[in-house]
C-alpha cells in the first residue's frame, strides 16, 4: 500500500481556524469537507517556541503519513485509511461513535486529535515549506539510489510521491514565492521511468528534478537557511516522519511495507545531509549538543543498512524513535539557546 507523505508544521504562531473556516483547496486525499452552516467560526491563536509544541493532527484533512502516528502508536493495521474513509468528522470524538476505534483507543491519542485547521505564520511557515521541499528531496535520493541499483520498479513509487502528492500541497507557497513551476519536470521523470526506464532522459530529468527542488529551497534567505535554529526545525520534521514511516514499516522485526521503509531512509539521510551543513557552527556554542546529536545520527543511519530492505530489520521501532528524540531533545537545548 502505497501511502502519502509530509507532516504539517504547527512549530511557531499559528492561527487555528475551526473547519468552517477552512478555505483548503481539497485534493484526492483530502476530500472536501462540508462546513457546518450553523457553526460560528472561532479563531484561537496559539504560540509555541521552536519545535517543543507538537502540533495536533487534523483527522478531517490530514495526509495518510500524519495518520501514519496513530497506527504506528495504536498498532492497528490499516487505521489511516480506516480514519480517512470514515470522513468528515465533527469532533475528535467522532472516531469513537463512528467505530473506528475505541474508546480505550482513542484515550491514547486525544490529546493529538484535532478537526481544526492550522494556518501558518511568520518563520512557522518557512519550515513547513523547507520540510515539505525537504520530503520531496529525500524522495528523489531514494529513488536515485533504486535507479543506480536498477531498479525502476521500486523507484517509481518514490518518485510519484512528490509530484503526486507533496506539490499539490506546496504549490500555493511556490507561487507565493515566485518560483518556476517544476510540476512538469517531476511528471515527466514519472513516466520515463515507468514507460523507458533506461531512456537517458530518465538521468537528465532527476537531475532536473533535484536542482528545481533545491532552486525553490534557495528562495528562502541565505541566512536563514544557515541559521542552525531554523535548519533544526526543519531536520526534526523530517525526522518525525521517518519514524513513523519506519514504524510503519516493520512487523514481527521484518520488513512488511518496503516503500515506508525506504522513504524513512531517504528523509534520514536528507536530514543528515542539512545537520552536516550547519554542524560547523553548532559544534563551537554547543559542543555536548552537538556530540550527541552527531552520534545519535550515526546509530540511526544504521537502521537502514542498504536502500533493498533487508530480511530483518536492523533496529526495532523503538530503538530508532529513542535516537529521534535523542536528536530533537538536544536540538532544542540549541534552539533555545539561540532565541534568547
Amino acid at each position: 500500500m502505497i501511502k502519502l507523505r509530509y507532516a504539517t508544521l504547527a512549530v511557531a504562531t499559528a492561527v487555528i481556524v475551526t473547519l468552517s473556516a477552512c478555505n483548503t483547496t481539497p485534493t484526492a486525499e483530502s476530500p472536501s469537507i462540508p462546513a457546518a452552516s450553523a457553526s460560528p467560526q472561532i479563531t484561537k491563536v496559539v504560540s509555541h517556541t521552536g519545535h517543543g509544541g507538537k502540533p495536533q493532527i487534523n483527522i478531517n484533512t490530514a495526509i495518510l503519513s500524519e495518520l501514519d502516528k496513530f497506527e504506528a502508536k495504536l498498532g492497528v493495521p490499516a487505521l489511516s485509511n480506516k480514519i480517512q474513509a470514515s470522513r468528515p468528522y465533527g469532533s475528535p470524538e467522532d472516531l469513537v461513535t463512528k467505530k473506528v476505534i475505541t474508546q480505550e483507543q482513542f484515550d491514547q491519542i486525544k490529546d493529538s486529535v484535532t478537526v481544526e485547521e492550522v494556518l501558518l505564520t511568520g518563520e512557522a511557515k518557512d519550515v513547513d515549506y523547507m520540510t515539505k521541499l525537504s520530503l520531496m528531496k529525500g524522495h528523489l535520493l531514494v529513488a536515485q539510489e533504486l535507479l543506480e541499483q536498477n531498479q525502476p520498479k521500486q523507484a517509481e513509487p518514490h518518485i510519484g510521491h512528490p509530484v503526486e502528492e507533496i506539490y499539490v500541497d506546496v504549490e500555493e507557497q511556490l507561487n507565493e514565492r515566485k518560483v518556476k513551476e517544476f510540476k512538469t519536470t517531476l511528471v515527466s521523470l514519472q513516466n520515463f521511468v515507468k514507460s523507458n526506464p533506461k531512456d537517458a532522459k530518465v538521468n537528465t530529468n532527476l537531475t532536473a528534478s533535484m536542482q528545481a527542488v533545491d532552486g525553490a529551497i534557495a528562495t528562502l534567505p541565505p541566512e536563514q537557511r544557515a541559521k542552525p535554529g531554523f535548519v533544526l526545525q526543519v531536520i526534526n520534521e523530517l525526522l518525525d516522519a521517518a519514524n513513523a514511516e519506519y514504524t510503519a514499516a516493520i512487523a514481527n522485526d521484518k520488513i512488511a511495507e518496503p516503500i515506508e521503509y525506504q522513504d524513512s531512509r531517504g528523509f534520514v539521510v536528507y536530514a543528515n545531509e542539512l545537520y552536516q551543513g550547519i554542524s560547523s557552527q553548532v559544534a563551537p556554542e554547543n559542543p555536548e549538543a552537538h556530540k550527541a546529536i552527531e552520534a545519535s545520527f550515526t546509530e540511526l543511519k544504521t537502521a537502514w543498512p542498504s536502500v533493498i530492505p533487508p530480511a530483518t530489520a536492523a533496529k526495532t521501532p523503538e530503538n530508532v524513535t529513542q535516537l529521534v528524540t535523542t536528536i530533537d531533545q538536544n536540538s532544542q537545548k540549541i534552539i533555545k539557546k539561540s532565541s534568547t
